[in-house]
C-alpha cells in the first residue's frame, strides 16, 4: 500500500517534469526489489532520454525484471520490449533490437512498432524493408509525423533522391513543427537554396526540442552546425 502510494507521488512529479525528483523514488524502490511496470516503464524512458551506455544498460536489466512484475499486462509487455529494443540499438545491438520490434509487431502493430521499424531499416540500409514498413505505416495513419519523416529520410539517405523526399518531410512539418529530425533534414534544403537564416531557425527550433534516442541527429550535431551557420 505504501509502495503504491510512493510511485503515484512519484508519477506525480514525472507529469510536472520533476524528473530528478522522481528518478530518486524509483530508485529508492527498484534497491528494495519493488518490482511493478507502473513506475519501470516511465523511469526506463527517461534514462533512455537521458543517455549514455550505463543507463542503456540498466534500463535492459530493469526491464528483464519488469517482465515477472505482478501487475504486468499485454499494453505494458509490448512498450517493456520496445524499450528494451531502444536500449539494445543504442548498445549497438541493431540486429537484436529489429528482431525484438518484428516481433512485438508482428503480434500488434501500431505507430509506435511502426515508426521505430521504420527508422532502424534505415539505419540497417535495408531500402526494400524501410521502404514497405514505411509504406504500411502511412497506410495505417497517413498523418503520422514520424511515418512521415520515415518515409523521407528512406528516400533522401537510401534513394539519395531529395526531390521525392521534400513533399514528406514538408508535410510532417506541417503537422508537427517541433519534430526533430524533419527540422534537421529541411535545413539542409535551406541550406542548399543559400537560404542560411531560414536554416538557422529550423536548427535552433530543434536544438530546443526533447531528444530521443531515435532521433537521426544528435543535440551535438545540431549545436555544430549552428556554430558553423552562424560563423
Amino acid at each position: 500500500m505504501f509502495e503504491g502510494i510512493k510511485i503515484r507521488g512519484a508519477l506525480l512529479k514525472h507529469q510536472k517534469g520533476e524528473t530528478a525528483a522522481a528518478c530518486a523514488v524509483y530508485q529508492e524502490l527498484y534497491s528494495q526489489n519493488y518490482i511493478r511496470c507502473a513506475y519501470i516503464l516511465p523511469w526506463s524512458v527517461l534514462l533512455l532520454r537521458t543517455g549514455g551506455e550505463e543507463n542503456y544498460k540498466k534500463v535492459k536489466e530493469m526491464l528483464a525484471k519488469a517482465q515477472k512484475a505482478p501487475d504486468i499486462n499485454d499494453q505494458n509487455r509490448a512498450e517493456l520490449v520496445l524499450n528494451f529494443a531502444i536500449a539494445e540499438y543504442k548498445l549497438g545491438n541493431l540486429d537484436k533490437a529489429v528482431e525484438l520490434l518484428e516481433r512485438i509487431h508482428q503480434k500488434s502493430p501500431n505507430g509506435d512498432t511502426y515508426g521505430a521499424l521504420g527508422c532502424l531499416y534505415i539505419e540497417q540500409g535495408y531500402l526494400e524493408k524501410a521502404m514497405e514498413i514505411n509504406n504500411a505505416a502511412l497506410e495505417y495513419d497517413d498523418e503520422d509525423p514520424i511515418a512521415l519523416d520515415n518515409m523521407g529520410q528512406t528516400y533522401y539517405r537510401l534513394l539519395n533522391d531529395e526531390e521525392k523526399a521534400l513533399p514528406y518531410f514538408k508535410k510532417a512539418h506541417e503537422i508537427k513543427p517541433t519534430q526533430i529530425d524533419t527540422l534537421w533534414f529541411l535545413s539542409r534544403y535551406d541550406i542548399k537554396e543559400g537560404k542560411i537564416s531560414d536554416a538557422i531557425e529550423k536548427l535552433e527550433s530543434a536544438l530546443g526540442g526533447r531528444f530521443s534516442p531515435l532521433n537521426t541527429v544528435t543535440k551535438a550535431q545540431i549545436e555544430e552546425e549552428l556554430a558553423s551557420l552562424k560563423k
